[in-house]
């Protein structure tokens, strides 16, 4: 089962596994870069690095996840881009608390929902970013 195989604002726990495991998935592959790039002292700080990334991530996913489909319920709007950016906006105060710092959490709120949104909106309207032009 994809993301979008099923309507909006049903099947909340699948997708939020769903999301869950793209957010792991993208922690992971962030941290292997970011301890290739910024060796770390010892195995013991790369490995605590990594599941601290990793776990940051992952929770990202199922926060968006979950909040998006809840919002999809509560507004009775199943297929509304504010869904989208209400769960990007989630994500990002979570990662400013997770950061104990509420200007990077207010930027990621606004960035993530936007992000969200207009993934929302392009794949509501058809939008492609590879392939060939349509005419």
């Amino acid at each position: 089962m994809g993301y979008w195989d099923s309507p909006e604002g049903t099947a909340c726990v699948e997708k939020t596994w769903i999301t869950t495991k793209l957010g792991t998935a993208l922690g992971l592959v962030g941290s292997a870069y970011h301890i290739v790039v910024f060796q770390p002292e010892s195995a013991m700080a790369a490995i605590q690095r990594a599941t601290s990334a990793t776990v940051t991530m992952a929770s990202l996913g199922a926060i968006f996840g979950m909040t998006t489909c809840l919002t999809a319920q509560a507004r009775e709007v199943p297929d509304d881009p504010l869904n989208y950016f209400v769960g990007g906006c989630a994500s990002g105060a979570f990662l400013g608390a997770r950061t104990h710092n509420p200007m990077m959490g207010t930027t990621a709120c606004l960035g993530l929902g936007t992000l969200a949104y207009f993934t929302k909106v392009g794949k509501k309207e058809g939008w492609r970013l590879t392939g060939t032009p349509r005419l």
